[in-house]
């Protein structure tokens, strides 16, 4: 990505040296004419080196020097101006493409983010269409295209090696190419089986530490005209930070997945260790998001809390199943579940909901007797919605009552035990058809 940056860099540069190398040489050439004249007529009119030169009136040399600081002056305020463009347009470009590299690195589902790098590469190089393809064992598979017929082309596979695109994943080189159909690595076979006629073509590798990724391949820039160095430039730089982009998101969805799994053999571990609080967690969940919607909460600080309540009672698994009930053992199950949560980097967050989900809004809670809004507010959602499930499920431990009387029974206990605010949100909000088995 260095190299890249460098080359883009180093192209600018190149560029604007030559400019200002043409603007030396016409100054020199001005001055250099302008010495001769002086020299010849004014200063020294017997040097005779100089007796080439016509005798000229004083008039007429004016009029020359004139026109030469003119014509100089012209020359390099044309020159300047198209420095200043290309720093103008360089500056603009490198803006444009940090705030891409912003937009990519802040994107966390990775469909979403292959649409983005796409969208971006079309639009910087005015390409009627593009693809891309990620590397699969010894294929590339097109995970995303756009252009003519796209569709038919999205879950497909192209040998690495093959065509231009197979060509640039086993290479690692970028192609650039004014006719495709001139070019002995390229291949009709994607044109036929879409009806598109390839003409010009950019395709970049997606390149990491590793290794070839994938590639980026754009067709057909508009107007007819061909890829120039500095599209090919800023489209390596995109497929730099793209590649980047790609594996960020590759890990976070593996680490979700991860997440998701694991919790879920929690979750079954809990209901197989005390079949009592079969469902419970999920139930607290659902009652749990209920008041998350009432408050307006974020997306994510709805997902907290949703993990949060699927795992209040993860501290369980460390107490024998026959001691789960006994209030010294039970007191214990918060500070246990904190202590087994707390160092796995995707629960860690939630690790203070779990261990205050006991703690009572009057302070007479445990483990720590935090009292009011000392207590996290998705500890203090927790307990209502865990009391509500508790005193309404058929499979709990103590006798179940109608939903009507749970609901009461919260109001009577709101101030006390409970936030009064979340009481009366989720009061206002839960209804019979609610409930869950």
């Amino acid at each position: 990505m260095m190299e890249e940056d460098h080359r883009g860099h180093n192209s600018v540069i190149a560029e604007i040296s030559r400019k200002f190398r043409f603007s030396i040489a016409i100054v020199a050439f001005v001055i250099a004419t302008l010495l001769a004249v002086i020299v010849r007529y004014l200063f020294a009119p017997e040097v005779t080196f100089l007796n080439f030169m016509p005798d000229i009136s004083i008039g007429v040399i004016i009029g020359i020097t004139f026109f030469l600081s003119v014509v100089g002056l012209y020359y390099n305020v044309s020159i300047s101006r198209q420095v200043l463009r290309i720093v103008r347009d360089y500056g603009n470009r490198l803006d444009r493409i940090l705030g891409i590299t912003s937009d990519l690195r802040q994107e966390i589902y990775g469909d979403i983010l292959l649409e983005k790098i796409l969208d971006h590469a079309l639009t910087i190089t005015s390409s009627s269409a593009g693809s891309i393809l990620l590397v699969d064992g010894d294929a590339l598979i097109f995970k995303i295209v756009k252009g003519e017929k796209a569709e038919q082309l999205v879950g497909t596979s192209v040998e690495t090696g093959k065509g231009i695109a197979g060509w640039v994943a086993k290479n690692g080189e970028p192609v650039r190419i004014a006719d495709a159909s001139q070019d002995p690595r390229f291949t009709r076979d994607v044109d036929a089986m879409t009806g598109f006629e390839t003409k010009s073509v950019l395709c970049v590798p997606l390149m990491t530490g590793t290794g070839v990724i994938g590639v980026l391949e754009l067709l057909n820039k508009q107007g007819g005209y061909a890829y120039r160095d500095r599209d090919e430039e800023v489209i390596m730089y995109l497929a730099g930070q793209a590649a980047i982009s790609i594996i960020q998101t590759k890990f976070f969805e593996d680490q979700k997945n991860y997440e998701i799994h694991l919790t879920e053999m929690l979750l079954e571990a809990i209901d197989f260790h005390i079949p009592e609080k079969r469902g419970h967690s999920r139930r607290v969940a659902r009652y749990g998001n209920i008041i998350a919607k009432g408050m307006n909460m974020t997306e994510e600080e709805k997902k907290r809390l949703y993990f949060a309540s699927l795992l209040h009672d993860v501290g369980f698994l460390k107490i024998s199943s026959d001691d789960a009930f006994r209030k010294e053992e039970y007191s214990r199950h918060p500070s246990i579940g904190y202590e087994m949560i707390k160092p796995i980097n995707f629960y860690e967050d939630i690790a203070p909901f779990i261990l205050y989900h006991h703690e009572r809004y009057d302070g007479y809670g445990y483990p720590s007797g935090l009292k009011g809004e000392d207590i996290p507010i998705e500890a203090r959602i927790i307990a209502i919605a865990e009391a509500f499930d508790a005193m309404i499920s058929t499979t709990s431990y103590r006798v179940p009552v109608g939903f009507h009387e749970a609901v009461e029974e919260l109001k009577r206990k709101a101030g006390t035990q409970f936030d009064q605010e979340l009481v009366e949100i989720f009061a206002s909000n839960i209804e019979p058809q609610h409930i869950v088995a």
